[in-house]
């Protein structure tokens, strides 16, 4: 199901309804991706949760111009300006993408709720979970890191949020240091992340990750 207005993020919808769900999972895809990148996999992990109703919605990033990428436009959560760890970014849009996300929240009535995201859609789950602790039961990274800098440090935890990091270790795009300097930096601001390296993997998914990522959600949606 395609949700068209203009004037929020367009979102393909998975698993049960709105109005049904026990637990919605709000999923980013990476840069120069689509809600389509992570199909298959919500709708495995939807039957693989049966009798739970769970729902992902998998929204599609707005194009923008990505430094980065010599200026091409692309779907992007916020533009990248240099690959350096911590990234910088275009701290504008990264706030106007966090607005659009917390509004598609508002409208998701699920008594639970995880923000999750891939690559840079991971970097922005966590922008914007830490800025909404109250609202969600967990954050999940697949291949991510934080959105930091020297001026712009992480919320402090306020309770006890739930956040799965989960990395390749061979990944080429978002190095594993980076991985291990958001477990750093969310320790410092008061959090327990849980953090999992696959020996070989780049950037991409597992089978054993997707097992591991399935267990996680299954254990926030309780």
């Amino acid at each position: 199901m395609e949700m068209a207005d203009s004037s929020e993020l367009r979102c393909l919808e998975i698993g049960a309804i709105r109005e049904e769900a026990e637990l919605c999972v709000i999923l980013m895809h990476g840069l120069g991706a689509d809600g389509h990148d992570f199909e298959d996999v919500a709708r495995m992990w939807c039957e693989a949760a049966l009798p739970r109703r769970w729902r992902f919605v998998l929204p599609h990033a707005e194009e923008m111009p990505v430094t980065i990428n010599t200026g091409m436009r692309m779907p992007a959560w916020y533009d990248i300006l240099d690959l350096s760890h911590p990234r910088e970014v275009n701290w504008e849009t990264v706030g106007a993408s966090r607005r659009q996300i917390e509004s598609l929240m508002e409208r998701e009535p699920a008594p639970k709720m995880i923000l999750a995201g891939f690559s840079q859609g991971a970097a922005m789950a966590l922008e914007v979970g830490l800025r909404n602790q109250a609202r969600i039961a967990g954050v999940l990274l697949m291949s991510g890191y934080l959105l930091e800098s020297e001026e712009r440090l992480a919320p402090r935890c306020e309770g006890a949020l739930p956040i799965g990091v989960f990395h390749g270790s061979d990944d080429e795009v978002v190095p594993i240091r980076a991985a291990e300097g958001t477990v750093e930096a969310l320790r410092r601001a008061g959090y327990a992340p849980t953090f999992k390296s696959y020996a070989g993997l780049g950037h991409s998914l597992a089978e054993e990750e997707m097992g591991d990522v399935l267990g996680w959600l299954s254990e926030c949606g309780e």
